[in-house]
């Protein structure tokens, strides 16, 4: 990955010149990387990577508004962080950005020092948000390396089930439960059963758990 693409970018969507030059001014001041945008379909049709950022987003743009444009995000399953930047707030749309999961809502004029706070704290979301998924991605990867009868062992193991339970669940001899259960923990890298269930738990294996759960009487 070139470092252009892994440094944190700041978007500003504002209608007003003014606003966004000054943003960029104050922004770029403190070594942010900075893209500025006039309205929501600049934004999309711009070509940008999937790289890590905020969005500093104003509330009243022209046509479709930025509390509708964040909603759209969420609806694309899109988790970039949303600050909201307005002139004209009131209690409802600023309840309305909060409760859809913006990290702030400012009022024009912005203090700087409240802005570049709540910056900060998007910017440690997001990179938060990207080293879980990051970690995540690698624990799939692994659980993709296990064998069925591995995976069903795993599943019966943070299920809470022992050893000769499991034998008698899959039809097999305890020794093999074993030899099965060594190859999920190697390959899995957990060095205990609370660590396998709290790996199967990041895997959102639970229905998996609650069904194997449900097989003992």
């Amino acid at each position: 990955m070139r470092p252009s693409e892994a440094e944190p970018t700041v978007f500003v969507i504002d209608d007003d010149e003014e606003i966004r030059e000054g943003l960029q001014g104050l922004l770029g001041s403190v070594g942010l990387r900075v893209e500025l945008f006039a309205s929501v379909q600049e934004f999309l049709g711009s070509a940008r990577p999937e790289r890590p950022g905020c969005l500093v987003l104003d509330v009243r743009l022209p046509g479709r508004s930025g509390l509708d444009f964040h909603d759209d995000l969420a609806m694309a399953n899109v988790h970039m962080p949303v600050i909201f930047i307005s002139g004209h707030a009131d209690i409802p749309m600023s309840v309305r950005a909060m409760k859809a999961g913006a990290v702030e809502f400012l009022t024009k004029p912005v203090r700087h020092q409240d802005l570049l706070d709540a910056i900060q704290r998007a910017l440690d979301q997001d990179r938060i948000r990207r080293e879980d998924e990051k970690a995540i991605a690698g624990l799939r990867a692994s659980l993709d390396t296990l064998t069925q009868r591995e995976r069903e062992v795993m599943v019966l193991v943070v299920a809470g089930l022992l050893n000769k339970e499991i034998a008698y669940e899959i039809g097999v001899t305890e020794p093999t439960v074993k030899a099965h259960r060594g190859q999920v923990m190697r390959k899995m890298r957990a060095r205990s059963v609370a660590e396998l269930v709290r790996v199967a738990d990041k895997l959102k294996l639970s229905d998996s758990k609650s069904k194997a759960s449900s097989t003992k009487v």
